[in-house]
């Protein structure tokens, strides 16, 4: 090898090291091995998720009308149609992420052969992980599909600037948010930061009203806003007895109404979280096995 190849050589190799440590490494991802991935930000990569961890539609109580929203967005989505980022906030354990992940499978599962509609993706990116947004949509702008890009329970704390990043992707950044790519976030908080950053900003701001609204101005990039709240002592019920019809537990009525509600009593909540950990305690002590 001469000496010009063998320079050559070498600055190939730190170019590819370059591109590896700078995640621009121009390795395109294979989207047709799997409906489901996990965004590693670190590498610049996804992971297939071939079995995604989630419940069946018809066992989500409580939230019918919820869940039709958030169901007819992702569907005209899923057709080309004009659709909504969508932010689901509210009541834990009420079933915002449970809802995504059924509600992605569902369209999947409508449309599977249709030939002239696109596999629906879920990307998952983890809240830690939002400032590489724009990387990550470089990788889906141009693929054959259309994707929900997921982040469960998001929000940011003091001192915490990575929501302009998300700002720019969901509205308003010079590139924009691809064509076939949505957003969805669930979150215990409306405006997804703390009361007293916002309480913070107006305090030391020159023009307190306009620190605020740089805040709530996150939320707003959201097309639709789905509201969760704490259920009822009947629709906790009705959860639970969903899961004991499903999964065919043998257990008289009102001993199971007894049993769930001292359940919830001692969890001092009622919800679909709990409703299901109820059902899991109950399963196991009938010596069930709870199938998938």
């Amino acid at each position: 090898m001469t000496g010009d190849e063998t320079t050559n050589a070498l600055l190939k190799r730190i170019a590819e090291l370059l591109e590896t440590m700078t995640g621009q490494a121009a390795i395109e991802p294979d989207f047709s091995v799997a409906n489901a991935f996990s965004w590693q930000a670190q590498t610049s990569g996804f992971t297939p998720v071939p079995k995604v961890n989630r419940v069946d539609i018809s066992l989500l109580k409580g939230i019918d009308r919820l869940r039709d929203i958030l169901i007819n967005n992702t569907k005209r989505f899923a057709e080309g149609l004009p659709a909504n980022n969508t932010l689901l906030w509210g009541a834990r354990g009420m079933g915002k992420s449970s809802l995504v992940k059924a509600a992605h499978h569902l369209v999947n599962e409508e449309n599977l052969g249709a030939s002239d509609v696109p596999a629906l993706k879920l990307i998952e990116i983890h809240r830690e992980d939002i400032d590489t947004l724009p990387v990550l949509l470089g990788f889906l702008r141009d693929a054959p599909f259309c994707f929900i890009v997921f982040c469960d329970d998001l929000s940011f704390d003091n001192e915490d600037t990575s929501y302009k990043s998300l700002k720019a992707v969901l509205e308003g950044g010079i590139e924009g948010r691809p064509g076939n790519v949505l957003f969805y976030a669930t979150s215990n908080r409306r405006h997804l930061m703390p009361r007293d950053m916002m309480e913070n900003e107006r305090s030391t701001a020159i023009n307190p009203s306009e620190a605020v609204e740089e805040k709530v101005s996150l939320s707003d990039r959201f097309g639709l806003w789905i509201g969760f709240h704490n259920c009822s002592q009947d629709e906790y019920l009705d959860m639970v007895a969903g899961y004991v019809a499903h999964f065919k537990l043998e257990i008289a009525e009102n001993e199971l109404h007894r049993d769930a509600l001292e359940w919830s009593t001692t969890r001092g909540a009622r919800s679909g979280r709990v409703a299901w950990q109820y059902v899991q305690d109950l399963s196991g002590r009938l010596g069930v096995k709870l199938e998938s």
